[in-house]
């Protein structure tokens, strides 16, 4: 997989967040709750794919849970 080019990205990446915050105001105007999880190994890139997505949003409207390490046994379930 080709890794894109900071200008590529940003193209990318704009209308994606404009749509992210007009769904993000439908949450709030409809009542509705919206949850998103991320799950992987360490390094997999998800702290900047959650900051990519939380930076445009009303922080009383988005709250990022970090969940504890895993423990030896449920860590060995990969």
């Amino acid at each position: 997989m080709a890794k894109l080019k900071r200008k590529e990205y940003d193209e990318l990446l704009l209308p994606l967040q404009l749509e992210l915050t007009a769904m993000a105001r439908w949450v709030q105007h409809s009542g509705q709750r919206l949850l998103v999880l991320f799950e992987g190994r360490d390094t997999a890139g998800k702290g900047g794919a959650i900051q990519a997505i939380s930076q445009h949003l009303n922080p009383r409207q988005c709250r990022v849970v970090a969940l504890p390490k895993p423990t030896d046994r449920a860590a060995t379930q990969w």
